[in-house]
């Protein structure tokens, strides 16, 4: 039976309501440190922690919002959500709960250079100390774990990055091609910019590239499926969304889905190499020696120690710490990839084996939970949520992903200790 019009109204209403309230919310931004706090730690040798407390945030980067009026605005609509919708409605409990995260947000940003927000952090996506189940390694466990195997590798001469030549102006020409392709009529484009700490990052509608990033030909492919496929790709759907509107927006626990499919991704369309996940696993190891207690010079001191030049091992350990202190506890989205990854690679191993496969495309039908794709596969077939137009060529058709994970159960029982031995004599 076909939704209630005055139903689907009132969704659409209150999902507007959510997207309104959360466009001033811009973490990355109300974190960065300022170029000033990079030539002053190069002045001091590398050895000064950097001068940045709560003050410092307040006086550099205040927030363009009133943090209290934020929380009580978003306390109104999960009020509201409850009246209009119901307690147990299936999309007032998701849109409650975005609600709660981006109380949280506010909370943590709130608490800016204090050690409240590196907790807030943990809660919002995770800490390095996590497991997936009862017994299972934890986060920081499966960083070392893959940092072994990766450190082998990349001792092969033939298995190194070629040299980053290509500009940034040049990177973005090249790319706007290649997303133009992928997105016909999308009106997407790539642009220069020089207010973002990574080498790249997507918007609502176009994809950033740092003004003195140097990239290859590699670099360029990795971001057309991570910051375009995925990322853009699900901007799109989500914005497609008659009613469920809030689909086109990320909060936290979307965060750790967006960048585990994009890792994933990276993965299966065969564009990531021994070097991009090493920068993942990277992150994974600044983040818990952080919140092991190593201070801003430590974490960049294990950086350096790793091969990582000046700048790149800056890079690293600033993202650790941005946010916070530089004697702090750590801002933890970095271990959204690795966590996000095994959340993804899970869910379709278990779609596959379950005779599931026609559910794997709606990951990309916006910025989505893992958590929520039972009850989004019920919306779809309702009517309520419209499948995503926009997809990778592995989604469109899914013979090879399929056929691929359907040995993947089998194939992970496999005792890995046994079969080193049993190759011993072979490799």
């Amino acid at each position: 039976m076909a939704p209630n019009p005055a139903y689907l109204e009132q969704v659409k209403i209150l999902s507007d309501r959510i997207v309104a309230a959360q466009k001033p919310i811009r973490v990355l931004d109300a974190i960065k440190w300022n170029e000033d706090i990079k030539l002053d730690f190069i002045a001091s040798q590398c050895r000064k922690l950097p001068e940045v407390d709560a003050a410092y945030y307040r006086q550099h980067l205040p927030l363009n919002f009133d943090a209290l009026e934020k929380k009580r605005e978003f306390n109104e609509i999960e009020r509201d959500l409850t009246r209009k919708l119901g307690q147990l409605n299936a999309l007032s409990v998701i849109m409650r709960r975005i609600c709660r995260e981006y109380r949280n947000v506010v909370r943590m940003l709130e608490s800016r250079g204090t050690p409240d927000f590196a907790l807030i952090s943990q809660q919002l996506y995770g800490s390095a100390g996590d497991v997936f189940h009862a017994g299972d390694p934890t986060l920081a466990d499966l960083g070392s774990m893959m940092e072994e195997t990766l450190t082998n590798l990349m001792q092969l001469d033939f298995l190194k990055d070629e040299p980053r030549t290509i500009p940034a102006e040049q990177a973005v020409e090249m790319l706007n091609k290649r997303i133009n392709a992928a997105f016909p009529g999308a009106g997407l484009r790539v642009m220069v910019s020089d207010g973002i700490a990574s080498d790249a990052a997507a918007g609502t509608d176009y994809i950033k590239l740092r003004g003195d990033a140097l990239f290859n030909q590699r670099d360029l492919c990795v971001l057309e499926v991570h910051e375009g496929w995925v990322h853009l790709g699900t901007t799109l759907n989500g914005q497609a969304q008659p009613y469920c509107t809030f689909l086109g927006k990320g909060p936290p626990s979307a965060t750790i889905t967006q960048e585990g499919l994009a890792t994933l991704m990276e993965i299966l369309a065969m564009r990531s190499t021994p070097t991009r996940l090493q920068k993942l696993i990277n992150r994974v190891r600044g983040v818990t020696l952080a919140e092991e207690g190593a201070d801003f010079v430590e974490v960049f001191d294990f950086f350096r120690d790793k091969g990582e030049d000046l700048d790149e091992a800056w890079a690293l350990t600033s993202r650790v710490f941005r946010g916070s202190t530089p004697a702090g506890m750590p801002f933890t989205k970095d271990l959204t990839y690795i966590k996000g990854f095994v959340l993804i690679y899970n869910f379709i191993r278990l779609a596959v084996s379950k005779g599931k496969p026609q559910r794997l495309p709606l990951l990309f039908v916006g910025k989505t939970m893992i958590d929520d794709m039972k009850v989004i596969a019920d919306l779809v077939e309702e009517g309520v949520i419209v499948p995503p137009k926009y997809l990778p060529p592995q989604f469109t058709d899914l013979m090879g992903l399929t056929a691929w994970f359907s040995f993947s159960r089998f194939m992970t029982s496999l005792n890995f200790g046994q079969l080193e031995a049993d190759y011993s004599n072979i490799l």
